[in-house]
Formats: C-alpha cells, sequence, structure tokens
C-alpha cells in the first residue's frame, strides 16, 4: 500500500477539527496518519487536541505553528513532516469537513497512473444537498473557480480529468511536489491551490476527478471570522496568479480580458462598500508583483507541455458565477 499523511489545518476552530479526525477514522484504507497542524491558534485548541490524542488517537502526530501562517504555510508544515518521513501521498483536509469512510481509498485509486499528481472527489456542502466543487476550472478570462459550485448534488459530473483540485480535500503525490514545489505561501489564503493545480499543469502532471470519492464541507467556517479577509485575499492573490503561471503565448490573450474583469470586479467591490480591503488586497498584489515576475522565469523555464495545451484545458468562458461581466459583454457584443 502507499504511505498517505492526512493534513488537517487548525486554527481556532478545535470543534470543527475534532469532528473531522473522527470521521478520518472510519476510513477505509488503512495505510494513513493524520498529522494536525495548529496554526497558532490562540483559543484552548493546543490543550484540546493534546487530550484527543491521549484519550482517543494516539496514532496523530500534532504539530504546533507559533504563528497563523495562512492556509499554504500551515499546509506546508504538514507536507514538509511528509517528505521528511518519506510518504507517498499527502492528502489535504478541511478542518471544517467530513470524509465518507471511502473517500481516501478511491482518491488512492484514482491517482495510481504515474501521469496522476493529483486526485480529488465529490466536495459537498455539509447539509449534502449541493456541491461545493466537483474539481476546479481555469477560465480563458484568468479566472479559477470551483467546478459545478451550488449545483444539485445529482448533477454531479461524471469522472474524468479537471484543471485543478481544491486545497481542502484533495491527495497529492509527493513525488510532483518534490518537482514543482510547496505551496506558495505569499498566497497566505485564497487560490494558492490554483496556483498549485497550475504549476503541476505546466510540469506535465493531470488532475483527475472521482465523484465517488465524498466529502461535505461548511463552507467559509475560517475566513467568516474575519471581516474582509476573503475581499483582500482575493484581490491581492488573483492577479498574482496571472503574473506567475500564464505561459508567454497567452499572456496578451488572457491579460486583456483578465485585467478588464478584475477592474470591473474591483469597482464592483467599492460600490457594494468593500472599498478599503478591495484595495488594499490591489495595492498588495502589485508589492508582491516584482518577487512573482522573477518566480514566473523559473516556472516558465520548467514547462513541460505546450501553450497549445494549456489553452486547450481552459475553461473557454467567463465563469459562471460573474453575471454581471457577463451582461456587460452580451451588451457590447451581443454574445
Amino acid at each position: 500500500m502507499n504511505r498517505v499523511a492526512i493534513v488537517v489545518l487548525n486554527w481556532n476552530g478545535i470543534e470543527d477539527t475534532l469532528e473531522c479526525l473522527t470521521s478520518l477514522k472510519s476510513q477505509t484504507y488503512t495505510d494513513f496518519k493524520v498529522v494536525v497542524v495548529d496554526n497558532g491558534s490562540i483559543d484552548n485548541s493546543k490543550e484540546l487536541l493534546e487530550k484527543y490524542k491521549k484519550e482517543s488517537d494516539e496514532s496523530i502526530q500534532i504539530i504546533h505553528n507559533p504563528k497563523n501562517r495562512g492556509f499554504a504555510g500551515g499546509v506546508n508544515t504538514g507536507i514538509s513532516w511528509a517528505l521528511t518521513n518519506n510518504f507517498d501521498y499527502v492528502a489535504l483536509f478541511n478542518n471544517d469537513a467530513v470524509a465518507d469512510p471511502d473517500w481516501l481509498k478511491i482518491l488512492v485509486e484514482a491517482a495510481q497512473p504515474e501521469d496522476i499528481g493529483i486526485s480529488t472527489g465529490l466536495l459537498l456542502h455539509r447539509d449534502g444537498k449541493t456541491i461545493d466543487s466537483s474539481g476546479d476550472w481555469q477560465s480563458s478570462w484568468g479566472l479559477p473557480f470551483p467546478r459545478s459550485r451550488g449545483n444539485p448534488r445529482d448533477e454531479a459530473p461524471e469522472a474524468g480529468f479537471v484543471f485543478g483540485a481544491s486545497g481542502g480535500a484533495s491527495l497529492y503525490k509527493l513525488s510532483m511536489i518534490r518537482q514543482i514545489g510547496l505551496f506558495d505561501e505569499d498566497f497566505f489564503a485564497y487560490y494558492e491551490d490554483a496556483d498549485f493545480s497550475f504549476r503541476a499543469q505546466l510540469a506535465g502532471w493531470k488532475v483527475i476527478y472521482s465523484p465517488k470519492a465524498i466529502a461535505y464541507h461548511k463552507q467559509g467556517a475560517t475566513s467568516s471570522k474575519i471581516p474582509g479577509f476573503a475581499i483582500y485575499q482575493t484581490f491581492k492573490n488573483l492577479p498574482l496568479l496571472f503574473i506567475k503561471d500564464i505561459p508567454n503565448g497567452l499572456r496578451l490573450k488572457v491579460g486583456i480580458k483578465f485585467y478588464f474583469a478584475y477592474v470591473l470586479i474591483l469597482l464592483n467591490a467599492i460600490a457594494k462598500g468593500n472599498g478599503k480591503p478591495a484595495l488594499k488586497g490591489t495595492w498588495m498584489s502589485f508589492i508582491l508583483s516584482f518577487k512573482k515576475l522573477k518566480e514566473r522565469k523559473e516556472i516558465q523555464k520548467n514547462k513541460k507541455v505546450t501553450t497549445h495545451y494549456i489553452e486547450s484545458v481552459f475553461w473557454n468562458d467567463l465563469p459562471p458565477d460573474q453575471t454581471g461581466i457577463r451582461k456587460l459583454r452580451h451588451l457590447f457584443t451581443g454574445k
């Protein structure tokens, strides 16, 4: 069997985390170890995690980060532990999610082909009625989005390849991570998984989706604790994703649409009273862009697939939730 480390990140959410850990104990795939990374919590998480380990599951590994390193930095702590201890795969699993018993078994089976770097499943909202994600797409407008979000469960797509995977409930080959590197900690949270999936695609790895690998997620349970957090991170990270990952042959074609959409989304945020975090995120993106241009050179230099291939696996339209931009486009183009 392949050895799997399941990384669960906790930040001031111990009640959700304990429920999550209980669900993972029921997995039918047995060759795994749970690694809980406490990301600088200031509640009673540390004490309750140690109590849980002593009383319920002595096999879990607990790592305490001295400060909150965001999703990217937090999971990197767990991934680094898995790399050091020679695991074959690492699974990332949100602390506010619970898994069906066969979740890990199906993901490991799906990831066996040599060219598969990431396997992901059907992530449902906690009530099980609607879809949170069935894999991720990267649109030709430079905007990533979760596939099928909000659709009824019975409309879940069949198994197949997707562009990317949610960092909330997916499996990653550690041989791939050794090649392309860890999650980008400058993203902190939001779209760090889109960046990672894009880098995997550029390096020649594929992402597979299996609808029978089911998990249930409380969407936004962590980010909702900080007002303006999601808006700030969105406006900071979307341009970083574009700068780092869009291949040279698509920079103009995608860039015109991306920055047009970005400005419209920014104006909409300002109109709705969210201007402060949105503009702060935009400014921070500008500051980080110089660093990302240097990283881009290395990423694009090591690209193993053609630009035509990358374009062929894009979602060739706006993300479904961009209804305002779609209406504006129709006004000018009739399309």
